[in-house]
């Protein structure tokens, strides 16, 4: 049977569309750049386009997937959970997604099942990172714990987001300060639907 539902207009990645289907344990991600990338996009809020951000400042390209996961705000309850910040970024929710198959796309949405995160800290801002496998990867579908990634891939993004905004003749200002659970990674998302439906309640 044909299905009629359909969206008559292009939802707003980021108010638009669903934190997921069964938060904070999969959540939906909506991807901004690809291991694939020289290039930083990201969301245009205004518009919810894609942008150009800027170029690569380093030889270091995204170790995964890049997004952000919808309806949420890295806010105060998200700030409150890092030490050594002042405030949240006021951003979306970051998100890394680890895929064995490699895609080669941006503006996609995908489901991705939640593992753990990366605390960073920009000029005195919580700029968290959610990390999370493709739901249903083949390969890693067994990875439960963001501990039992093989020890590389956590190096990688703990090293690219020290470096992915560095001006290479100065010091980085993003400091990685923790690696979390999966149980601390899910707190941080509820932190972040609480702080968004603060601010964007309608």
């Amino acid at each position: 049977m044909i299905s009629k539902q359909f969206s008559k207009a292009r939802p707003h990645p980021w108010h638009g569309l669903e934190v997921g289907p069964s938060a904070p344990a999969v959540v939906n991600a909506f991807i901004e750049i690809t291991p694939f990338d020289l290039v930083k996009y990201e969301l245009d809020k205004v518009s919810g386009y894609l942008k150009v951000d800027r170029p690569q400042r380093t030889s270091s390209l995204p170790p995964s997937l890049y997004g952000f996961i919808p309806r949420t705000l890295c806010g105060n309850r998200v700030a409150a959970l890092s030490s050594g910040t002042q405030r949240g970024d006021e951003d979306p929710l970051d998100i890394c997604i680890i895929s064995e198959r490699p895609i080669r796309r941006a503006e996609v949405i995908l489901r991705a099942r939640v593992i753990g995160a990366i605390q960073t800290v920009d000029r005195g801002e919580a700029d968290d990172k959610i990390v999370a496998t493709l739901d249903n990867d083949n390969i890693f579908e067994d990875i439960n714990d963001i501990s039992n990634l093989p020890h590389i891939y956590a190096e990688r993004l703990k090293h690219y987001f020290g470096t992915y905004k560095m001006d290479p003749t100065q010091a980085s200002a993003v400091a990685v300060k923790n690696v979390c659970s999966r149980e601390q990674a899910y707190d941080i998302i509820n932190a972040a639907v609480a702080d968004y439906n603060e601010n964007f309640a309608v």
